[in-house]
């Protein structure tokens, strides 16, 4: 296993273990979680769970949950477990190791209120690999596409039940049509570096077997020009407080 650092998130509420090279968790995981309108007593799927930042991040502010986390590379899986057991989540979160083609037996279709992820943000073949193989395989599609990921995490929620990504803003058309006829209430949250700058990921929220407009939201400014981060952001990312009140 590489080398391994121990680092905090949530204003330190959250530990994490994770390699010191390759995939290394960032703000994306937590604003994921953030953005899931979890309560006490749901189950919730994190597919691609990496360390498990977004399923802690999400268990440390709903209480009461039961969240469930699908990776498929076994030296995240195995630090996922260490994060779980070190933040005292066991019984409330766990890692499965496993893959979107076949699944582990445990992930029935149908079951979870609410599934959230971070999908590999590059195509296939696109752009230059990152000779950190780790890091590769959570950055770029492989044998599961886009649409697969997606075709996936929708089977696995609840008739009415919610979909959250964090994605790259310049491939929401991908991601949209990826979603097209899977899925109703589609709404899009921006997220601005700066004011005035144009935005590099967005949050999407949509339920499944609900037929209403796609809502595009003013988006949420995540630094100053400073380079301080905003007061929202702030309570997020420090504070542990959810994104619930922008996608109402």
């Amino acid at each position: 296993m590489d080398e391994i650092s121990e680092d905090t998130v949530l204003g330190g509420r959250v530990r994490l273990y994770q390699p010191k090279d390759g995939y290394r968790a960032a703000i994306d995981a937590v604003f994921l979680a953030a953005a899931v309108p979890a309560q006490s007593g749901e189950m919730v799927l994190d597919v691609g769970g990496g360390v498990g930042t977004s399923s802690l991040c999400l268990a440390a502010r709903v209480t009461g949950l039961r969240i469930f986390s699908l990776e498929l590379q076994s030296e995240l899986a195995d630090l996922a477990r260490r994060n779980i057991e070190a933040n005292g989540a066991v019984g409330r979160v766990e890692c499965l190791r496993g893959n979107l083609q076949t699944p582990p037996p445990r992930l029935a279709p149908g079951s979870f209120h609410h599934v959230m992820t971070n999908p590999p943000y590059g195509e296939a073949g696109a752009g230059t690999a990152s000779p950190l193989p780790g890091k590769e395989a959570a950055n770029r599609e492989g044998a599961v596409d886009l649409g697969a990921w997606m075709r996936f995490a929708v089977t696995m929620l609840r008739p009415k039940g919610t979909l959250v990504v964090v994605y790259r803003c310049d491939r929401l058309d991908d991601l949209l049509a990826a979603l097209a006829g899977k899925v109703g209430e589609i709404v899009v949250l921006p997220l601005w570096p700066k004011s005035g700058r144009p935005a590099k990921r967005v949050l999407l929220r949509a339920r499944k077997g609900v037929n209403s407009p796609l809502c595009l939201l003013p988006g949420l400014v995540l630094h100053e020009e400073d380079g301080r981060y905003t007061p929202a952001a702030e309570a997020i990312l420090r504070d542990g407080a959810g994104l619930a009140d922008p996608f109402s």
